[in-house]
This record gives C-alpha cells, structure tokens and sequence, in this order.
C-alpha cells in the first residue's frame, strides 16, 4: 500500500493490541502490493485469463473493487495498474525521485473496465482477462484501516483508530469526550462517534516525466491523470473502503457528477476546487467539530 499507518488503541491491553495492528497491516502489504512479484495480487495479474485461487481476504478485496467500479459508474476503476506503469508510476512512490529519465507519454488509452473479470465465491477464484491488471490502491488503505479496526475491538479493545495513509476508521471508545477527532487535510475537523473519512488529493504522490508533471489518480475513460476542477476531495462514510473509493471517483469526476455521487450514496464530503474555493456536500458541516475552521 506504500503508506505510513498510525494506531490508536483504548484499553488495558493496548500496548498488545497495537503490536497485533502491525503485523496485520505488515501481512495484508504483503497480499496487496503491486511492487512485490510474489504478492497475491502480483501473480492474480501474471496469470491473467486464467482462474487463481485467492486467500478470503483477498478475494474479498478483489470482489469489492469490482462493486466499487459499478457503484461508482466506472469513476473508480481498479484496472488503471497499466495507466500507472504508463505513466511513469512504477515502483513504490519513494523511488521515483531516483528512477532516472522517463519516456514521454504519447496519447490517452483508456482503461477496459471490470466487465470481463469473474469471480467465483464458491471457489475464491478470480479469473482477469487477458491483457487486464488492477491496482488496489484505490481501495486498499481503506480496506485495510477497516480490517485492522474491527479486529482491534473483536480482541478486547475499548476503542480504535486506524489511520492508513490518511484513510481512517474510528469505533468504539475514544480518548477525546469530543468523540474521534480527525484533522481534514488542514481545512477542517471532524468529530465521530464511528465511522470512517478519507482524503484523495491530485497535491499528493506527484512526479515528472519527460517534463510533463503527472498524479496517480487516473481518469479511466483516457488512461492519464485526471483533469479535474477539484484537487482535494475528503469523504465521510460509515467504511473507510467506501469513503476511500467515493473520494477517488468524486475528485476523477469533477465537482458537478461527484456532488451526485456523494448525495446518491448518503455520503459527506469537502471538496476543494483548483481555484482553492471549499464546497461541503452531503451535510458534511454535521461532522465539523464546533469553532474549527475550515
């Protein structure tokens, strides 16, 4: 996933729990990273047009990116991986400074979609077409602060806070009598008793190539980075899986379409235009916690 993690844990057995939220974080990276070859979700894309047998939370990822695709009207796409690689990202974001001059990237090529990928529950195969490769890094700090979360409460702890490369899910007991406090993105902060708020930015993970500058958010329908009228967009859901992939198709679609998907899917959301103007949709001022300026 290529992100820093911060945990926060609420009870006695703290000092454990936290210990435990690390090796899970450290063992989904291992499943999901595009930059390991032996990666689960490397060898799904090596033996694409073959079936492969995925672990459950694997399988789970894959299966929830593909809902994602729809429930987002293809804005979130998971198929983006060869955009990326096209574009100059690689390898893991810290090595780009150092990776050398780049070739020049020449024309849009959009990206297939999800409608040739099959999966089978019974089995937890996951068959790729031809040709296809995901990505899911547009789901999988989400996925991941979720996991990590509810695991923390269902092994004693009072209260949790998992923040995954600023995709972050609260539950249960929290230090503050505000409830979770969360700083978004510096404009403003949320108070939550549950619930999850993850920021997708076009500011963050950006680099040069062929002295073109270029961002990892990928527009689908032409394989580059997207030219949105929005550069921030910070979501909150009841999942950060599903704040985290709203985000993402919000700020790809612009402020028009992604104020309809915030409202369509009972969701909250800052967005931040390129002209630096703020919008809150979708009753996200309920969240802002009282005399926080945004």
């Amino acid at each position: 996933m290529g992100s820093e993690a911060h945990v926060i844990v609420v009870g006695a057995a703290a000092g454990q729990l936290v210990g435990l939220a690390v090796r899970e974080l450290e063992a989904l990276e291992e499943r999901w990273s595009r930059f390991r070859p032996d990666s689960e979700l490397s060898r799904l894309n090596a033996v694409a047009g073959t079936p492969l047998e995925l672990s459950p939370v694997t399988f789970d990822a894959v299966q929830r990116a593909v809902e994602a695709w729809r429930d987002t009207f293809g804005y979130y796409d998971p198929t983006v991986l060869p955009a990326l690689e096209r574009v100059g990202y690689d390898r893991s974001f810290e090595l780009l400074a150092h990776a050398g001059r780049r070739p020049r990237i020449e024309g849009p090529l959009p990206c297939p979609g999800c409608v040739g990928i099959e999966l089978d529950p019974a089995t937890r195969t996951v068959r790729l077409p031809a040709g296809v490769a995901i990505d899911l890094g547009g789901i999988g700090k989400g996925l991941a602060a979720d996991l990590v979360c509810e695991h923390l409460l269902d092994a004693g702890a009072d209260g949790a806070s998992v923040n995954v490369g600023g995709d972050v899910r609260v539950a249960g007991a929290s230090p503050s009598p505000d409830g979770w406090v969360i700083d978004v993105d510096d404009r403003a902060v949320v108070s939550l008793a549950e619930g999850a708020v993850a920021t997708s930015s076009t500011t963050r993970r950006c680099w040069t190539v062929g002295g073109r500058g270029y961002h990892h958010l990928i527009d689908p329908a032409t394989g580059l980075p997207a030219e949105s009228d929005l550069v921030t967009v910070s979501v909150v859901g009841a999942t950060a899986a599903f704040a985290e992939v709203v985000g993402k198709a919000v700020l790809i679609a612009g402020r028009s379409i992604g104020s309809s998907i915030v409202v369509e899917h009972q969701m909250a959301a800052l967005m931040v235009g390129a002209d630096r103007g703020v919008s809150r949709v979708g009753g996200f001022e309920e969240y802002e916690l009282a005399g926080a300026l945004a």
